[in-house]
């Protein structure tokens, strides 16, 4: 038996050892019980595949996101195989690792019951106890054919190689460029086969290594994702490497329920979408048009210090502007489909920018005039499938706050410098403080416009301002818009969520299509580069992040009624109203509770209904001329007189002003 050297990667050291011939990844690393697979020359593997001289092995531990999604992965074989041992006539889909957790979808005679995911989920729990091997094999085309006769999803993956199955959701984790694999799932004891699954890997070692599991929901879902494919059952599920992991997730995820803005939306009376109106297109209600009014307002009020100019565009076009600006054909799948009127094709309005080029250009303009900062808060509709759609942050109507920004190529830096700063400073002032940014680039696809030197320095200019912010940078190579990179800010939420906010993009492009021009100070004719810059991306996803984020219980500033009066009688009702005329006379949002609900109920419907501030008065308060304060906290302050009560409130629903 002869020897091999093999190279152990952790981190930046290496080190060098010789083992005998046929030793796995499982036996270098044999008793750390965390690592679950190898990466070896750069390929993830399983612990079971064998080492050969010169090969380089970086141990892959189960907290990290190659660990967790084999982990994952892993576990949606567990689910497939519980599924198929119980509903026997179950085909099989695909079972990729997703964010926070898993799925697999099946094709079943009937959609699948709460009750039924409850026995699925005792099923797995079996399997996992029975500790089953995960056993690779390689097959070809023919074989893997025969095998999977009565699987027709699973043939139809077989035919799906490289850039297909990538293409395709999901299912790349079923098929690649290389090797055609199946996994078998053995028998612990024996060593024979239970079950099996066409399959890439790499997997754990055995079921017994998957820690924690549970089984969330299910729901329909169509095959590959297309609409004129079969509808599937597709069961949901999340794993993690500890009990306790597993449980703080289901407490984050009950906390992230009870923030719903749908949730929220309907029990504060903010929003509704009617059935009537259709998918993705909402109406705000009374108190829901105040919080986004009071938004608007002081975005407005913010950006007319900065020197930028109001415009307004209709809601749709002919489909020569969108053809002109190149969102045909490369945003059309995301455009509604043109209406035919007097022989000319109109398109509802999915972006501003081409109508603001018109607005610049509607007559000449000159070096003095730039900056030209342009800004409307434009309602846009745009396609989104029906399976993405969810209430106010992935809607098919939406307003922008679109601004965008002509200027030199001299004025870029500095321009770029000061947009992302007054972002970032605005959404501290609606009370998000946790940032990093995110720069998105061309990569080798055709879909981008524009040449390579244009594209590099635009991308070096957003690059250099986003570094002068001192936050974390992250890539994002290939998602930049067909026309320019992009910097967006993602912003964390009181849950940690990440959102992404405001983005900013240099457009080289759109400028030379529209044939933009300025009068630069030596008499020539020049080119401006545009800005463009959204940033809450759209007021509804915005309000719903904000929703999310205080749980209903806005700032004062922000909250649609900022105060209740609540009496302690009816006699006290009178006494309430006139205070709460003279606060509404200094601009305040206050409303009195003359219901015939007795006291402690007013209470509680005020403090159900998120008002920062009960404004309680009694026989002792009228004597004086006084109000009695009562905090969310459920704490109190009595005997305040009524013009200090009144400072206070309107010192607390001053907007934070930050920058």
């Amino acid at each position: 038996m002869t020897d091999v050297r093999v190279i152990i990667q952790r981190d930046s050291e290496r080190e060098e050892r010789v083992v005998t011939t046929g030793t796995t990844a499982g036996a270098l690393f044999d008793g750390e019980r965390s690592v679950v697979a190898a990466r070896i020359a750069g390929e993830l593997r399983d612990l079971s595949r064998p080492l050969a001289d010169g090969d380089e092995v970086e141990p892959v531990d189960i907290t990290s996101q190659d660990g967790l999604d084999i982990l994952r992965h892993s576990t949606a074989h567990v689910l497939a195989q519980a599924v198929q041992e119980l509903f026997p006539e179950a085909k099989l889909g695909i079972g990729p690792p997703v964010k926070d957790g898993f799925y697999y979808d099946f094709d079943v005679a009937e959609p699948f019951h709460p009750d039924d995911l409850k026995r699925i989920e005792k099923k797995m729990q079996e399997i996992q106890k029975k500790g089953q091997r995960f056993s690779r094999r390689v097959t070809t085309d023919e074989d893997a054919r025969e095998e999977l006769a009565d699987e027709p999803y699973k043939l139809e993956l077989i035919g799906l190689k490289g850039a297909a199955a990538d293409a395709a959701e999901g299912a790349s984790a079923e098929v690649g460029a290389g090797e055609l694999t199946i996994y078998d799932n053995l028998d612990a004891k024996t060593g024979e086969p239970c079950w099996k699954d066409l399959c890439r890997g790499p997997h754990l070692p055995s079921t017994r290594a998957i820690p924690a599991f549970k089984l969330m929901r299910s729901a329909a879902a169509y095959w590959r994702g297309s609409e004129k494919n079969k509808q599937l059952q597709r069961i949901y599920g999340t794993a993690w490497p500890t009990r306790e992991e597993l449980k703080a997730h289901l407490e984050f995820l009950a906390e992230a329920e009870k923030r719903d803005h749908r949730k929220l939306g309907a029990e504060l009376d903010l929003f509704s979408v009617p059935e009537e109106l259709g998918s993705g297109l909402a109406v705000f209600h009374p108190r829901g048009g105040i919080v986004r009014r009071v938004m608007e307002d002081y975005s407005r009020k913010r950006h007319e210090e900065a020197d930028y100019e109001f415009v307004n565009t209709p809601h749709l076009t002919k489909a020569r502007l969108f053809e002109t600006s190149g969102h045909l054909p490369h945003y059309a799948e995301s455009m509604f489909p043109p209406m035919e009127f007097e022989g000319q094709d109109y398109y509802l309005k999915a972006m501003n920018c081409p109508m603001h080029n018109l607005i610049f250009r509607a007559r000449g303009r000159s070096y003095r005039e730039l900056p030209m900062r342009l800004f409307e808060f434009g309602t846009v509709y745009r396609y989104e499938k029906s399976g993405v759609v969810h209430g106010l942050t992935r809607a098919r109507g939406f307003t922008q706050d679109d601004a965008h920004i002509y200027c030199t190529r001299e004025q870029v830096p500095d321009e770029l410098d000061s947009l992302l700063t007054f972002v970032l400073d605005l959404l501290r002032d609606y009370g998000l403080s946790d940032f990093e940014l995110e720069l998105s680039t061309r990569d080798e696809s055709d879909k981008f416009i524009g040449g390579p030197e244009e594209w590099e320095e635009a991308t070096q200019q957003l690059r250099q301002a986003a570094d002068k912010q001192g936050l974390q940078l992250v890539m994002d190579p290939g998602g930049a818009a067909y026309y320019g990179p992009k910097i967006s800010v993602q912003a964390k939420d009181a849950l940690g969520r990440s959102w992404q906010m405001s983005t900013i993009q240099v457009d080289f492009q759109q400028p030379a299509r529209f044939g933009l021009e300025y009068t630069a100070a030596d008499g020539s004719r020049q080119q401006p580069v545009m800005l463009h810059r959204a940033l809450f991306g759209s007021i509804e996803r915005f309000f719903a992040v904000l929703l999310e984020h205080y749980a209903g219980a806005f700032p004062a500033w922000l909250a649609p009624v900022q105060a209740v009066g609540i009496p302690i009688g009816d006699a006290h009702v009178p006494y309430l109203e006139e205070f709460a005329a003279e606060g509404r006379k200094q601009g305040l949002r206050l409303e009195v509770d003359s219901s015939a609900d007795r006291m402690q109920k007013k209470i509680r419907n005020a403090q159900k209904a998120k008002v920062p501030f009960m404004i309680l008065a009694g026989d002792e308060d009228m004597a004086v001329g006084a109000v009695s304060f009562r905090y969310r906290d459920g704490s109190q302050k009595n005997g305040v007189p009524r013009q200090e009560a009144l400072a206070e409130l309107a010192e607390a629903a001053r907007p934070p002003r930050r920058g």
